[in-house]
């Protein structure tokens, strides 16, 4: 998917969800279990009409192809790690009765791990993560330095259309940043995460090269570069919670390409705050909305709410031993009129010189 029909995808959304399919079946098997025909359903409780206890084990069970598959997932608390390579079609649903609060959501979906054991032992990000989708491990990789790992060119590309509806991904490695720690990892893949809930401290999301991720009324939750990668993310009508500060709630690493690409960030119509009122007067003016893993770093905050936890500056360097790595171009952060206490009728974004 090109950045341009990602976007253009989003002006079809008031169309798409007032027509008469395909969502009324969706949210009959949300609410009722009036599913499509050979959805699996999967209960942590036993429920006797699951198929499976485990949704790892309704995931292996798909076949590897290009059928589009559906997986109704009952409520409860799962603890397990979900990896998604197939390229066909794959819709993960949580039973709710609200299916437009996030907040209520009853399916959660947990796992504790950084990208380090308890010996300080250190392994690739990936390995931490609660969701991954990805068509190979390597793809899946974050890797190191400005550029990260070098996927191989001959890599195919992975899921042609992932959703998730109503889901909380939760990573309970440590109640503060202890290194990165994902709830998801999405790469080389197409998909729109609706109603869903990503809870970490650090690196909680990462979009990987080539992916496009749309994330529709969702809570991301964070501290520390809690929103990463080298794809596209556009991030519509959705809470970023700031759980402390630390790096940028953003980190980007661009992709030098050949073609012009819009790799980035895009949060619109949102809202960034401090995660709740205890955490609230201890992080005031201190949050950055992002800082550059390389000089290809791009976010856009566009007509986002910012509570007095933003840093007034918005953007910090990426400092390396004390040194600014990547100096922004502060006069490129583009600052419009702001209200109670900072709501911007236009945006603002961060490039690197």
């Amino acid at each position: 998917m090109k950045p341009s029909l990602l976007l253009s995808s989003l002006l079809t959304i008031p169309v798409v969800l007032a027509s008469p399919s395909p969502f009324p079946s969706r949210r009959s098997c949300q609410t009722h279990q009036l599913c499509p025909k050979n959805t699996l359903i999967v209960s942590s409780n036993t429920h006797p009409a699951a198929n499976f206890s485990s949704i790892q084990a309704a995931i292996a069970s798909l076949p590897a192809d290009n059928s589009t598959q559906t997986i109704l997932i009952l409520p409860g608390l799962y603890h397990e790690q979900l990896n998604i390579t197939r390229a066909g079609p794959v819709t993960l649903l949580g039973q709710t009765d609200h299916l437009t609060d996030p907040t209520k959501n009853k399916v959660t979906i947990t796992w504790a791990q950084a990208n380090h054991d308890n010996t300080g032992k250190d392994v690739d990000n990936v390995f931490s993560s609660v969701l991954t989708v990805a068509p190979t491990l390597e793809s899946s990789y974050t890797g190191s330095g400005p550029t990260g790992y070098p996927v191989p060119d001959d890599t195919p590309f992975g899921n042609v259309n992932f959703r998730a509806y109503n889901i909380d991904f939760r990573n309970t490695w440590a109640e503060y940043s202890d290194g990165p720690a994902h709830a998801l990892s999405f790469s080389r893949s197409n998909g729109g995460f609706y109603h869903c809930g990503f809870y970490s401290y650090q690196d909680t999301v990462y979009i990987g090269k080539l992916a496009n991720a749309y994330i529709y009324n969702s809570i991301i939750a964070g501290q520390t570069d809690f929103i990463y990668g080298f794809g596209t993310a556009w991030i519509q009508s959705s809470q970023l919670l700031l759980r402390s500060c630390g790096g940028g709630i953003t980190a980007w690493k661009g992709t030098n390409t050949t073609f012009p690409n819009a790799y980035g960030v895009y949060i619109v119509d949102s809202t960034v705050r401090a995660a709740n009122a205890t955490i609230a007067p201890s992080i005031v003016g201190q949050c950055a909305l992002g800082r550059p893993w390389n000089s290809l770093h791009r976010s856009i905050f566009a007509r986002t709410y910012e509570d007095a936890s933003v840093a007034p500056a918005g953007y910090v360097d990426w400092m390396v031993d004390g040194i600014g790595d990547e100096l922004l171009d502060l006069e490129r952060l583009r600052r419009h009129l702001k209200t109670s206490p900072m709501l911007y009728q236009g945006s603002r974004s961060g490039k690197p010189v």
